[in-house]
């Protein structure tokens, strides 16, 4: 190493000494994913011996680092950024909760599996993701007023290289927004859906040229260097499986192309980080390092060729866009089917508010959360002084259907498999038609269409078939003999109207008509005369409302947040053969928090009542607490300790603790204690402390791919014998 050194330092002194005009330097990344890191090592290294670059190119992780310093980024404010970026979360599009609508967090949350359904047939995704959280984070450290802007005009001139998908050939990028670009030269194949620019869809430029180094020298450079990432073909040893003989033969020609522009190179850096892949992004820190101590080889021709740069320009070292501009006018381009309320509606942005970049990306979270978008971008362009255009230019989805799949098995509703179909725009802008048919031991399904209407009022129509055979306690409060248990049949048919607002994807609060159908009955008392005796079938009528607020970071183990569900129902008519029926009315609530300690130690608080106002004649409608499902309809609550309906009457007050510790990333052990009170009025002289019903469960869960996968041991002081609760996948 030393010998190339000083033999390189030898040829410069020759070519570059006697040069009136100070070399040109070049300087070529190139493509390689999570190692990729190593770029940065060697341009810290670049900047620490004052080498100005004059061009810079790249390729897919080259191309953004190099873009990054192209704009004015210096190596060690890309190592900042790099260092503080979860590019996991990026590459897989995940967006924190609360910007879910409330939509996706009230009725979403409970499948595996997603697939795209176009003309009536189900497709594959063309990616895991649509990479829009890796264009937000280009826009948030690219600041761009022009979406045709040149790139030799930055402060160092670029270009990087996209693959055209239709015939593979290399596209040069050397002018639009610098950030699509980039976006489009670094789409991983599988990880990032490729991106049209220009009529072209375009993916990772890697495929087709993943060292430029011929494009480099074609601009006139009289220095080029050249850092290449990439790593080596598969000994055979280890050709051992059909993937590793694909990865080999996809590999060869990238391989051959790299060889033929790496002998057209002044200098060559190739640090040795062989033993890492293109998606070791929990490595970046050790792959960094890598391309630092590969750099230091090279301090001195860094050196050499920054001394004969007597003629430097002025190259302002970029900041972080940290600081707020104040919107003066909105602009929305591409809609076609959402409305331009319903866009505004889910940014939240109006005229006259103060926008950093990063609030931006934080607005356009709840806007890509629709999933009806392939791309949002935007431009900030100031056009008087302070004053900024925010111009959004959104890209909508064409796969408007999808087929969702979930798995989950409980006690209560035991198997079930779900498949819930949804078609987007089915009569109209905005709207959303879902229905899920839960297959199983106890068939169900639940019908939803929503119309979105983002700054104004909402509007829709929900239905459910719910059954489940259970055996229950439920007999002690009906007119049925005094029974342990029976074994109870109940089946119901419920449609709702209703019109309903939302406040900051956090409160919704609604409005509505109800119908419900319910059909209790049981076989215990079965005869040859009454095989079945009904307990309660009969049409109910009401009107109801609703306040709900949810701010819980998770729907399942959550770590902070609040959540709170507080309606109220008047039942007006009853239909069918109920002839007692008068009107009453009943108020439910339930309130929690969710709080973390030390990292791992969550502490969740949930708190729950009900009351019936003027009696109904049917005990239908009292509330029945037991058992742990969270999938329970009607006036059926959970309760630790007892079993499914055990305990039930006019009104109750819970309160629920539990104390849930994290161990690795997703194991979770659980002590939990409930307590409760029920009575004809649980309110009445305010005694709520007397007549406590306690219950506790010791638990393990694991959140897997299927959903949570629980196992707990519960018990109630009042009964010796405890019992096993077991449930398996998302909750529906």
């Amino acid at each position: 190493m030393k010998f190339k050194v000083a033999f390189l330092l030898f040829l410069f002194s020759l070519g570059v000494s006697s040069q009136k005009t100070p070399p040109k330097v070049g300087l070529v990344l190139s493509g390689g994913g999570a190692k990729g890191f190593a770029h940065i090592g060697v341009l810290k290294e670049i900047d620490k011996a004052g080498l100005q670059i004059d061009y810079i190119g790249g390729t897919s992780m080259g191309g953004i680092i190099g873009g990054l310093y192209a704009v004015g980024y210096s190596g060690n404010q890309i190592e900042e950024i790099m260092l503080n970026t979860d590019f996991l979360a990026l590459l897989r599009d995940i967006l924190p909760r609360k910007a879910e609508t409330f939509f996706e967090k009230e009725f979403g949350e409970k499948t595996v599996f997603t697939l795209p359904v176009n003309q009536g047939k189900i497709s594959f995704p063309t990616a895991i993701s649509k990479g829009q959280n890796v264009l937000n984070f280009l826009l948030e450290l690219i600041d761009t007023s022009n979406p045709r802007q040149d790139f030799s005009k930055l402060p160092i001139p670029f270009f990087c290289i996209a693959t055209d998908l239709e015939n593979g050939t290399p596209v040069l990028l050397e002018e639009g927004s610098l950030p699509l670009a980039l976006r489009a030269s670094g789409s991983f194949p599988t990880l990032l859906n490729p991106i049209e620019i220009d009529g072209k869809l375009l993916t990772d430029g890697g495929i087709a040229n993943n060292f430029p180094v011929s494009l480099m020298k074609d601009k006139g450079m009289d220095i080029v260097i050249g850092v290449n990432v990439e790593g080596k073909l598969i000994q055979k040893e280890k050709l051992n499986s059909i993937v590793a003989l694909l990865n080999q033969i996809m590999s060869y020609p990238m391989y051959r192309k790299t060889d033929e522009e790496i002998k057209k190179l002044d200098v060559y850096i190739h640090p040795e980080i062989y033993q890492y892949t293109v998606v070791d992004f929990d490595e970046k820190i050790k792959i960094l390092e890598k391309g630092a101590v590969e750099a230091k080889k090279f301090t001195l021709i860094f050196e050499k060729l920054a001394r004969k740069q007597f003629e430097k320009k002025l190259i302002k070292t970029k900041r972080f866009p940290t600081e707020k501009v104040l919107i003066s006018d909105i602009g929305v381009q591409g809609i076609r089917n959402y409305t331009r309320a319903y866009v505004l509606g889910k940014l939240n942005i109006k005229v006259g508010d103060s926008l950093s970049r990063k609030e931006v990306t934080s607005k356009i979270h709840s806007l890509s959360a629709t999933r009806n978008y392939n791309r949002i971008e935007y431009h900030l362009s100031e056009k008087l002084k302070g004053r900024y255009f925010l111009d959004f230019r959104v890209k909508e989805s064409d796969k408007n259907a999808n087929l969702k799949l979930g798995v989950h098995y409980d006690l209560l509703y035991k198997s079930s498999v779900l498949a819930t179909y949804s078609q987007k725009h089915l009569f109209k802008k905005n709207d959303l038609f879902s229905v899920d048919m839960i297959l199983g031991d106890n068939i169900r399904y639940n019908l939803n269409y929503f119309v979105d209407n983002g700054f104004y009022i909402s509007y829709g129509f929900r239905s459910r078939y719910n059954h489940f055979k259970s055996n229950s306690k439920f007999n002690q409060v009906s007119d049925l003999p005094n029974l342990n248990s029976i074994n109870l049949s109940y089946s119901d048919i419920t449609n709702q109207a209703f019109f309903q607002t939302t406040y900051s994807r956090k409160f919704a609060l609604g409005l509505g008509l109800e119908h419900k159908w319910i059909k209790a009955s049981t076989a215990t008392l079965a005869s040859a005369a009454a095989p079945v005796t009904v307990i309660d079938e009969n049409n109910y009528l009401s009107a109801f409302g609703y306040l709900k607020l949810d701010t819980y970071n998770k729907k399942y183990f959550p770590t902070k947040g609040y959540f709170a569900d507080l309606n109220f129902k008047w039942y007006a008519a009853s239909s069918g053969n109920n002839d007692r029926f008068k009107m009453f009315s009943q108020a439910r609530g339930v309130a929690g928090f969710a709080a973390t300690f030390a990292n791992r130690l969550t502490f969740q608080n949930t708190n729950e009542a009900g009351f019936t106002i003027d009696n109904p004649a049917s005990n239908l409608f009292d509330f029945y607490l037991g058992g742990y499902n969270q999938n329970y309809i009607n006036t059926f609550v959970s309760f630790y300790g007892y079993k499914f309906a055990d305990l039930s009457n006019k009104s109750f007050i819970k309160s629920q603790f539990d104390l849930r510790y994290k161990v690795g990333a997703a194991h979770y052990f659980s002590l939990i204690a409930n307590y409760a009170r029920l009575e004809d009025n649980v309110f009445k002289d305010l005694q709520l402390f007397d007549n406590i019903k306690s219950g506790y469960a010791l638990g393990y869960s694991y959140n897997s791919i299927v959903g949570p996968i629980e196992l707990k041991y519960s018990w109630t002081p009042d009964n010796k014998k405890g019992f096993w609760l077991f449930n398996l996948g998302f909750w529906f």
